[in-house]
């Protein structure tokens, strides 16, 4: 269902009429059924099962990629780049169950939702495989107030840390993760990061580094790629509450005006890994909301449709969205598809065609054929 981008359980009941899907699903399942499942039994079967194992599928696919070192040339300064964000899952008018987060509307109506808080592995090149994620839910009674992204934070970074105990990771995080907590967790786990700095969030310290960044004019570096003129300061050693932090700015001018940014990591700096942390570590954090939540969202996949009423179907079904849009980043930015946009124009085009080959053709037998996989190589663009 996820993987043909169908985005609903309707829409997979219609497609899997086809004799001819019913074949394919058998061949890549090893399977000998008549009919496809009915969609109702899918949810049958996730209810009563624990999400847990689920849980572990995304995780699974991205710790093969990094075994295989697949992902290696998007490091940097040697660890893997993981942006953390939460997205909406679910709204409802009505209480879908116990443990809904509430919010008033302007007219006074109450409405209920279903968040989570992802960690996802990026890549320059438009990769965004899913690391671990954490439900963010009212599960606490005693609580005085809702659970949020800071509070489901500390949950996810201990999931994240259990998975990949070795791995080096560079966390690429949100100007709210900008606070004690975050930066003790990520020291105790032995991550760098990379956060968003606004005046907002840490008022003395984003003053401390206006002030030391005029005071040390030789902190300066520019940067130009084409029409776009790039222009950095940096301030190291930063102190805050016993943490050693440095502070970075990017003033870039482009046809369409002048941008700021501005980021906090523990990285120490210079002229040339000011750039690379702007550029290829900072500026990044943007993958998990374009190709992340937003392809999930419009692309096919339909993050936010409701496919069952049940809460363990309804993780369920989100971690396998997970896999099958791993699986899909795989195949349409390899050199599977050298020349996607001739061929296809789009990836809504992609999901079509991948559709009414699953439903019109028969694979033949040596694409089941594992031995014969062996020999097949799937490259990247790293340009």
């Amino acid at each position: 269902m996820f993987l043909l981008g169908l985005g609903s359980r309707r829409q997979l009941r219609l497609e899997s009429e086809s004799e001819v899907f019913v074949a394919n699903l058998n061949a890549q399942a090893g399977s000998s059924l008549e009919t496809a499942p009915h969609d109702d039994s899918l949810v049958y079967y996730l209810e009563p099962l624990s999400p847990e194992p689920f849980a572990e599928l995304p995780a699974r696919v991205a710790e093969r990629l990094i075994r295989m070192k697949a992902l290696d040339r998007w490091r940097l300064f040697g660890a893997h780049l993981v942006a953390v964000d939460g997205t909406r899952q679910l709204f409802y008018r009505k209480r879908h169950c116990p443990y809904c987060r509430t919010q008033k509307a302007p007219n006074g109506e109450m409405l209920y939702f279903h968040y989570v808080l992802e960690a996802k592995l990026v890549t320059a090149n438009g990769f965004a495989f899913s690391l671990a994620s954490e439900p963010i839910e009212n599960r606490d009674p005693a609580a005085t107030k809702q659970d949020c992204e800071l509070k489901a934070f500390p949950r996810l970074a201990a999931k994240l840390h259990a998975r990949y105990p070795r791995l080096p990771l560079t966390l690429l995080l949100d100007a709210i993760f900008a606070n004690q907590g975050v930066f003790t967790l990520c020291e105790r786990y032995r991550w760098h990061f990379i956060i968003t700095f606004k005046e907002g969030s840490l008022p003395a310290l984003f003053a401390e580094y206006q002030t030391l960044r005029d005071l040390e004019p030789r902190n300066r570096a520019e940067h130009y790629d084409g029409k776009i003129q790039q222009k950095f300061a940096w301030v190291n050693d930063l102190d805050h509450e016993g943490h050693r932090l440095c502070a970075f700015e990017c003033r870039e001018t482009r046809p369409d005006g002048q941008h700021y940014f501005a980021w906090l990591t523990d990285i120490p700096l210079g002229c040339r890994s000011v750039i690379t942390a702007a550029n290829q570590g900072g500026r990044l954090r943007w993958k998990i909301e374009n190709e992340g939540f937003n392809a999930q969202k419009n692309d096919g996949y339909a993050l936010e449709h409701a496919y069952s009423a049940n809460d363990n179907a309804v993780k369920s079904f989100y971690y396998l969205l997970q896999v099958a849009h791993a699986i899909n980043q795989l195949i349409t930015k390899g050199s599977l598809l050298r020349d996607f946009t001739h061929l296809l124009g789009s990836f809504r085009n992609y999901l079509r065609r991948f559709a009414e080959a699953f439903r019109g053709r028969v694979i033949p037998p040596e694409a089941w054929d594992p031995l014969a996989a062996r020999s097949t190589q799937i490259r990247f663009d790293s340009s």
